[in-house]
């Protein structure tokens, strides 16, 4: 019998996971061909998600959970959950219900069928702004277009993934994760299908403009160089464009005796060529700000607690 991992990132979720639960159960029940472990993944909630997660445990053997000892991020979770689940392959489900469990049949039948990758692509975005709907399209291009790799658009982390995939995930383990750009990377068969993206049941988003920006950066600065060679060529243009534009200056003051006109064009050129370079110390900056993280070779993540077994 063949063990499917379901994986549940959770971060302040107690009115979530209640409701949650119910729904996977059904679809234990509807599949009884297959053996099922629920694996939950508490990021450092500062709510009751921890204590949620014990009665749950307590009440059915299928559930494991593992207690990370502060809040890392979303990627450091899954990271976790790859690390932890025992499945042949495994799902991995938001909390909120905005993936419906009802699509993971689907998944597991195209699994079957010798797929290592069945990824939901969305066919809307659910109750997003106008803006942030605008902008995680606009990310979404300029990757695709910088990245050497297909970046999937409208695709999240709700996906299956057979065990050859988790195994090449666990592999990953750089810090500065974006593991979106991960699953492209990696390879191996793939299959698209689509849903509707629902709302959440319950609770408050934790994604802020501030944190899907630092986000993006994270994205494009993990799959691509293409902001250095950017600067790099802009660099070459305003250097190629002063120099001309000196040339011409020279002749014309030369030639035909034409004063200088010196102190407005002056500060304007310094204040474009000051912003160009900061611009580009910043870029570099991000890089070896990745760089610098990637030497000091910390841990993903602290496991504080699995299953009820402290490990620390």
């Amino acid at each position: 019998m063949k063990k499917i991992s379901i994986l549940i990132p959770c971060y302040n979720e107690e009115q979530s996971l209640p409701l949650l639960y119910p729904e996977l159960v059904k679809l234990i029940d509807a599949n009884p061909d297959y053996e099922w472990e629920l694996m939950f993944v508490n990021d450092g909630s500062k709510d009751n998600t921890l204590t949620v997660l014990q009665q749950l445990r307590q009440q059915d053997s299928r559930v494991n959970y593992v207690d990370l000892s502060r809040n890392f991020g979303k990627e450091a979770a899954m990271l976790a959950g790859f690390d932890h689940v025992t499945g042949d392959c495994m799902v991995i489900i938001d909390a909120d219900l905005q993936h419906p469990p009802t699509l993971i049949p689907e998944m597991i039948k195209w699994w079957e069928q010798g797929y290592d990758d069945v990824y939901a692509k969305r066919k809307s975005r659910g109750k997003e702004s106008w803006l942030r709907k605008r902008l995680s399209l606009q990310f979404y291009k300029i990757l695709q277009r910088s990245s050497r790799f297909e970046v999937l658009q409208n695709v999240g982390d709700f996906r299956l993934l057979d065990r050859c995939c988790i195994n090449a995930l666990k592999q990953l383990r750089e810090s500065e994760r974006y593991t979106k750009g991960m699953y492209s990377w990696i390879g191996f068969k793939k299959k698209e299908i689509e849903f509707e993206q629902g709302d959440r049941i319950a609770g408050e988003s934790s994604w802020n403009y501030r944190q899907l920006f630092s986000f993006a950066i994270d994205g494009i600065t993990s799959f691509t160089n293409a902001p250095l060679r950017i600067s790099t060529v802009v660099g070459f243009v305003v250097s190629l464009c002063a120099f001309l534009y000196m040339i011409y200056v020279f002749f014309k003051a030369v030639i035909f005796g034409d004063p200088v006109q010196g102190y407005p064009t002056l500060v304007i050129l310094i204040l474009f060529l000051g912003g160009i370079q900061l611009l580009s110390l910043g870029i570099i900056g991000e890089y070896i700000g990745r760089i610098y993280n990637e030497t000091k070779n910390r841990p993903d993540y602290i496991v504080r607690e699995v299953n009820g077994e402290k490990k620390l």
